[in-house]
């Protein structure tokens, strides 16, 4: 198609990249980061508006990208990205899952309802509505990779931290689940832990914390790009991206690596 032809040269060149949460911090550097390697990226995010500067940084480096306002927790709208995706492409060679919130830090007994729904809903259950609604596209792609963003809160059994712990590790499993299930495909799915990086939600858990003590998020994308590339034959795996890119994977706790 005319998008892939005007990619820049890199390890993604033509690849077609959707990406969750992409407006700031992580998502928005990995956004960068990958179409900098050539891929077309559709970013999305709950306002165009949060997009905007990410897609300006974008064509400066000679990459393109699509802008999708998406709820995530609006499901039918996931079916509607992918029916759309599909009829643009064909295909769907890279999902990255991206997206997430913190809630609240409170004790469980505390924690409003919807407060908690609204969590697991956007850090887990979109993530398994993608899964649902992308993996026909990742079949049709010559490399399919599925990439998830964790974190090592949800090995860690840490008071007030509810919603967002339980969301984590059930992402981590449904990840898995889905790499077993994928294991005989050209799909390999795997998650990132990126370790103490400088974003908006990790204010917002640590407030106390120098902002410049942490990594910018721009230091993490190199592992991204590495469990995207075709050439990766990793699968179910959990990389932990602190020290450096493909640290020893993450394996049981790790507050190090929040």
């Amino acid at each position: 198609m005319g998008v892939e032809a005007t990619c820049p040269a890199g390890r993604l060149a033509g690849k077609i990249a959707l990406i969750t949460g992409a407006s700031r911090g992580i998502g928005a550097a990995v956004a960068l980061r990958f179409a900098a390697e050539g891929a077309h990226v559709v970013l999305a995010a709950r306002t165009v508006g949060g997009l905007e500067e990410v897609d300006d940084a974008i064509r400066a480096v000679g990459g393109t990208a699509t802008l999708v306002p998406l709820d995530l927790r609006d499901f039918p709208k996931i079916d509607e990205l992918a029916a759309a995706l599909f009829e643009r492409y064909g295909r769907l060679d890279i999902l990255l899952g991206n997206a997430g919130e913190f809630g609240v830090f409170s004790p469980l007994g505390h924690i409003p309802p919807v407060i908690w729904d609204e969590v697991v809903d956007l850090n887990l259950n979109a993530n398994w509505q993608l899964i649902r609604a992308m993996d026909p596209l990742l079949r049709r792609a010559p490399s399919g990779r599925a990439v998830f963003v964790t974190s090592a809160i949800g090995r860690d059994s840490l008071a007030y931290w509810g919603p967002y712990a339980i969301s984590k590790i059930g992402l981590e499993m449904l990840v898995k689940i889905y790499a077993a299930e994928i294991a005989k495909t050209r799909i390999r799915a795997n998650l990132i832990d990126p370790g103490p990086v400088r974003t908006r939600l990790r204010a917002r858990a640590f407030p106390g914390e120098d902002p410049n003590s942490l990594r910018p998020p721009e230091t993490v994308t190199d592992c991204f790009v590495e469990l995207a590339a075709a050439e990766c034959t990793r699968n179910g795996e959990i990389v932990a991206a602190a020290g450096g890119c493909f640290a020893d994977s993450a394996k049981g706790s790790g507050r190090a690596d929040r």
